[in-house]
């Protein structure tokens, strides 16, 4: 408003006089001046930290180079990236490149993998005990022993585990070791149709689908229940439990040898069956949800 000029003697009104009006030091309008004149007109953020030897635009103009010389389409920004290291000599980080090739749509289109509906229920828990059980394998890494096998046997019901086998092989006669001890736990003996309406879920593995074990199976009276090639989920009980037996008993610790590994199994099992929590279960553990549906079970039949 100082430079602005006054209608009736066509002068500027000044600096002085408009102060004077606005009741403003002429230091403050001064100040606010110098302030103005210091401060930078907003720009195009700069990239933080050391600049790279070769700018955005240099590196996406060799982008668009290689990918125009290339004889080849639908390549990834590995290849190029590639490229740019041994035939141009432009050492650069890879996810640089791929940051350049999205952002100007230069990646080749791409479709994800599409899944089948599943012809499962999406629901593999039972109601009511010794309905399901389930059957699978896994390994562990020793010291002096190499790799061992373990196998494990687990309720659909509550996810208590029955039966553990741990074994320098993987064969059909140690998952018969494992599924052994969960029907001499649950059925107190190993006879002939013990666990007769008892379906057991197990994968493809050679050693489940060999013909020892799937005889003895039908021997104690079990059906087997074949999960679905490549989708895990239908033996999704078991996966879990040895996910959470990992995570709890087997990452993060070195063993020596194979009777390590079977005082770890051993120590989990019993700690996992009396007190892990697991929310179908209503976030009781195993233990305790067989308790109470036993309790139920004498309670209804008195």
């Amino acid at each position: 408003m100082a430079a602005s000029l006054s209608p009736t003697t066509k002068r500027r009104y000044g600096v002085a006089r408009v102060c004077r009006a606005w009741r403003v030091p002429r230091s403050s309008y001064y100040a606010a001046q110098t302030a103005a004149a210091a401060t930078p007109e907003p720009g195009p953020a700069l990239r933080r930290g050391p600049q790279p030897a070769i700018a955005d635009a240099a590196l996406l103009a060799a982008i668009r180079a290689d990918l125009a010389r290339s004889p080849w389409t639908g390549e990834g920004h590995r290849k190029v990236w590639a490229r740019l290291r041994t035939q141009d000599g432009i050492r650069v980080a890879r996810k640089r490149v791929l940051r350049l090739m999205r952002e100007h749509h230069l990646l080749s289109p791409h479709r994800a993998r599409t899944r089948p509906e599943a012809q499962h229920d999406r629901r593999i828990t039972t109601d009511a005990p010794n309905v399901m059980w389930a059957i699978d394998a896994t390994q562990v890494t020793t010291v002096q022993d190499g790799k061992v096998w373990l196998f494990g046997v687990v309720e659909h019901w509550n996810a208590e585990m029955l039966g553990w086998h741990v074994s320098r092989r993987g064969t059909r006669h140690e998952a018969i070791q494992a599924l052994g001890m969960a029907v001499r736990q649950q059925f107190g003996h190993l006879s002939r149709d013990v666990a007769r309406s008892l379906a057991l879920r197990h994968d493809h593995g050679s050693n489940f689908m060999a013909d020892d074990f799937q005889r003895q199976m039908r021997f104690w009276g079990v059906s087997p229940s074949y999960a679905f090639v490549a989708e895990p989920e239908t033996n999704g009980c078991i996966e879990r439990l040895f996910r959470t037996l990992k995570e709890q008993a087997i990452h993060g610790c070195i063993f020596q040898t194979i009777d390590d590994v079977r005082a770890a199994v051993r120590a989990f099992v019993a700690c996992y069956n009396a007190e892990w929590l697991i929310e179908k279960n209503s976030h009781r553990s195993p233990a305790d949800m067989r308790a109470d549906w036993l309790e139920e079970t004498l309670r209804r039949a008195a």
